[in-house]
């Protein structure tokens, strides 16, 4: 039926025209601005995951950032570590020119100097912070001691953006383990029940061995009445000389064993931010398959629209046109 009123042909045109307009816009503004899903509606549930993994992607960079920061923390710990082993070095060197007879008591005096000195030096080297945070525990009390030798407190960090998986650092026990102590602030030798030669810090009734098949760490219970008057408070004379060789040694072999627990300490860190590196690329790539579009293909899409655009457009006006054979049959 051919009818003045209704172009059907031109109804339909115009909607063909309008999805390809539509299409070619969403392909435009896909390859403007590089996302397959620019509106919640493109994907739903590929947005919602996305979304996820963003998230999952900042947390794994920021984790990787608070490594570095520990990693800092430790170095500057271990930079610590250093000048207390060139401290020690140094105290060990004075302790045995002390012992040399051919030096009077003056010249042993100007050695103590030094040696006073150096005791300073470590005390100032336990109340170091990194950003506030001390390095090292309860440096602020050069007096304390343990009881009992402790590596020192750890501080629990995460190594996974979910902070399910964790590490330790360590807040070294430099100034409150007995060797370290002893040398800063002096000692007495005494023996324990078995006949062992043990070191007793300044104010305990604990002893410590240096025999190594002795359990050095693990103090001692003196007898009443066994301390011998030898080395009873810090200053270095050519009597106490002897003692603080022995003394030195253990303080250096403690502060070798808390730098080697830095170490491996910074070691795992490395380790944990090399994963949470390749995590974070992971999860980028992952993401990308998910919300970016593929401009190869984009592109195709987008000559097709366009050819579907012009198509429709051209189509939709010989539809319009149509009508017009109504008006000869009119003029008769």
């Amino acid at each position: 039926m051919i009818s003045i009123n209704v172009n059907p042909a031109a109804s339909r045109s115009g909607i063909n025209l309008g999805k390809s307009q539509q299409a070619l816009a969403a392909s435009l503004e896909r390859l403007s601005s590089g996302r397959r899903i620019v509106n919640s509606s493109d994907d739903a549930g590929g947005l919602a995951v996305s979304m996820k993994m963003q998230a999952a992607q900042k947390r794994t960079e920021a984790t990787a950032i608070n490594l570095r920061n520990i990693r800092s923390y430790l170095e500057v710990q271990d930079g610590a570590f250093q000048v207390a082993d060139k401290v020690l070095s140094r105290m060990s060197e004075l302790t045995t020119l002390a012992r040399d007879v051919t030096k009077n008591a003056g010249d042993v005096e100007n050695y103590d100097k030094e040696f006073q000195n150096l005791q300073l030096q470590l005390i100032s080297l336990a109340t170091e912070k990194f950003n506030g945070v001390p390095m090292f525990m309860d440096g602020t009390n050069p007096n304390a001691f343990q009881s009992v030798a402790t590596a020192g407190t750890t501080i629990l960090v995460p190594t996974s953006e979910d902070g399910i998986q964790n590490t330790t650092v360590t807040q070294a026990n430099f100034v409150q383990d007995p060797w370290v102590n002893m040398m800063i602030n002096g000692f007495s030798v005494a023996q324990d029940t078995s006949g062992n030669t043990i070191y007793v810090p300044q104010g305990s009734a604990v002893g410590y061995s240096n025999d190594p098949t002795v359990n050095s760490l693990q103090g001692f219970a003196i007898q009443p009445g066994t301390l011998v008057p030898v080395a009873t408070d810090s200053t270095l004379t050519y009597d106490n000389s002897d003692e603080f060789v022995q003394v030195v040694q253990m303080a250096l072999q403690q502060t070798a064993d808390m730098r080697a627990q830095n170490g491996s300490e910074v070691s795992r860190v490395n380790f944990a931010e090399d994963l949470l590196k390749i995590n974070a690329v992971n999860l980028e790539a992952a993401n990308s398959r998910i919300i970016d579009v593929d401009v190869a293909a984009e592109s195709s899409q987008l000559a097709r629209y366009q050819i579907l655009q012009q198509a429709g457009t051209a189509m939709l006006a010989q539809a319009n046109t149509s009508q017009q054979s109504l008006v000869r049959l009119l003029q008769g």
